[in-house]
């Protein structure tokens, strides 16, 4: 049954789950499930979500519409889009003036123009990422895994030196940090398959040295003890036997990495050509997190998250100046998506990783949520635009939203789905759920859409109920 909550009350049945997955007990798949996964046909080996956390209005980017220019006195209802469109490498594609070097690629992607966001009441930001993360509505009264989590235990690591699960560039210092939190975390899967933070790029192999100065001889001894220390913690005493292996093995994985003079040069972008880096850089932070995702799928690992991180009001959530800050938003992402794309191609790698751009739902000018189920506006849009700061989608919109995907096994220069051409600009054909979504990846991938593990007795799926069912036609 659907609640509405308000953010207190996420925050707090989210901890409660999280701290509910200590004592989860060892979450094991069926074999019936295993057979089935293991004879579908996988079409890619990694997966890189591109996150544009806080709101990307597709209409601005992606799905442009009808385009008015910015002027005083404008009647905010005229406008759709406020950037012109311009051609992309497929006939018949538009996208938005400033995402140039993404639409030469396009002829190697396949763009989902109908990416329908759930109905979770008042729109919060971290619910909505919660639920597009985890395929789960919250709250639960279990700790759902993150998506990364459920690729990592339900493959492995390609390369066992690497974490399976890395994220770049999310931190936890903004208002919602708590309920960011809450689906960073693969739950009930244990502490082993939870993803690995670095969030400066260009400071990544720092995060992977042992400490400075120490022989190897001492770091081992280090690392045993800490171990011993970690085993008989009073902590451990709490949660099930499963879990207390699971953060032991974590600890493993760690030691393994730091102890690995190969992988850590995955990590080190001072090894990267100069003008490759400087290609990468014009994105700040984002731009070199998807360099670093490059070198890290170069080296084996298996699902990698890059975003700019979400900061209430920064951003992709733009509530005001929104135009001005969409032109700085994309020239930000144009060129390092475009340029990872056709690294992965040069390198041979594209068509076995499956890339992911993506938000938690779109933005309007006028309408808060979609058109059968409006919430609550947030944001006061004056009659006539008497300044630049009202120019822009500042709304948050739900009934549509862009998703690309390159790579893994997808159609190479096709479009799924249609979109209103006038307001509300919602799905008229194809919605594309974010369970759906997440069936769709896991496809990609050789995963099931009924993959499960039991815990206590219990099945938890891939998504709930194991229901969704893959959108099959994005595939060539």
């Amino acid at each position: 049954m659907k609640t509405n909550t308000n953010r207190r009350d996420f925050i707090s049945s989210a901890s409660a789950a999280t701290l509910g997955a200590l004592a989860a007990g060892y979450p094991s798949a069926s074999a019936a499930v295993k057979a089935k996964a293991q004879s579908l046909n996988s079409t890619a080996d990694t997966v890189i979500v591109l996150w544009m956390a806080g709101g990307m209005a597709s209409t601005d980017t992606f799905d442009p519409k009808r385009y008015v220019p910015y002027e005083k006195g404008l009647d905010p209802k005229r406008v759709l889009s406020t950037f012109p469109a311009i051609d992309t490498a497929v006939d018949g594609l538009k996208f938005t003036e400033g995402l140039e070097k993404t639409a030469a690629v396009m002829d190697r992607g396949t763009l989902i123009k109908t990416y329908r966001a759930a109905d979770l009441g008042f729109i919060l930001h971290s619910r909505h990422q919660y639920h597009w993360h985890t395929a789960y509505e919250p709250p639960l009264t279990v700790a759902a895994p993150h998506i990364g989590s459920w690729i990592s235990r339900s493959l492995g690591p390609l390369n066992p030196d690497l974490p399976a699960f890395i994220d770049i560039g999310q931190t936890f210092d903004s208002g919602e940090k708590e309920s960011l939190k809450a689906f960073h975390t693969a739950g009930f899967l244990g502490s082993e398959f939870a993803p690995f933070f670095l969030v400066e790029p260009d400071q990544a192999v720092e995060a992977v040295k042992p400490p400075g100065g120490m022989s190897d001889a001492r770091f081992a001894r280090r690392y045993q003890a800490y171990k011993k220390l970690l085993a008989d913690s009073p902590i451990q005493r709490h949660g099930s036997e499963y879990q207390r292996q699971s953060l032991l093995r974590s600890i493993d994985n760690a030691h393994r990495l730091l102890s690995s003079a190969k992988a850590r040069k995955a990590f080190d972008l001072s090894l990267e050509p100069k003008e490759s880096y400087e290609t990468y850089k014009v994105g700040g932070r984002f731009g070199l997190g998807c360099l670093l995702a490059r070198r890290l799928t170069e080296a084996g690992a298996r699902f990698i998250e890059v975003t700019h991180g979400y900061y209430p009001f920064k951003y992709w959530d733009t509530h005001d100046n929104g135009h001005t800050r969409m032109k700085e938003l994309k020239a930000m992402i144009d060129a390092p998506i475009a340029q990872l794309v056709l690294d992965l191609e040069e390198r041979k790698l594209l068509d076995r990783t499956l890339i992911v751009v993506a938000s938690e739902f779109s933005r309007d000018m006028m309408m808060e949520g979609k058109p059968e189920k409006r919430v609550k506006d947030q944001v006061n849009v004056p009659p006539k635009i008497d300044g630049l700061q009202h120019y822009g989608m500042h709304r948050h919109f739900t009934g549509a939203g862009s998703v690309l995907l390159f790579g893994g096994g997808v159609k190479k220069g096709f479009v799924y789905g249609e979109t209103a051409d006038e307001r509300p600009c919602t799905t008229v054909k194809d919605p594309v759920t974010t369970e759906q979504l997440h069936a769709s990846i896991y496809r990609a991938l050789g995963i099931s859409h009924d993959h499960h593990y039991n815990v206590e007795q219990r099945p938890f799926y891939v998504t709930p109920d194991g229901t969704a069912e893959p959108v099959m036609d994005l595939f060539g």
